[in-house]
């Protein structure tokens, strides 16, 4: 009862032949171009920053000042 259909992809012969090609060209075309990979870096870093900002977990912008703590209600929930 095992259809191809059943597989998921990355488990196919064939993703896994491309995953190794892959690999190998990434690790030649690292090898081969260290210096611009490490120049572009710093840059990676600073773009790190806004991306985590947004992409960061609590519901990004949305939660800021309603944090749940047991004695910070407002005057309407107190009644």
């Amino acid at each position: 009862m095992n259809n191809s259909a059943d597989v998921p992809w990355w488990r196919t012969k064939s993703a896994i032949a491309l995953v190794g090609f892959a690999m190998v060209a990434g690790f030649f075309l690292l090898s081969e171009h260290r210096a611009h990979v490490f120049g572009v870096l710093p840059f990676l870093l600073i773009l790190a920053c806004p991306l985590m900002h947004l992409f960061h977990g609590h519901g990004g912008h949305r939660g800021h000042g309603k944090h749940d703590r047991p004695g910070d209600h407002s005057p309407e929930e107190k009644r």
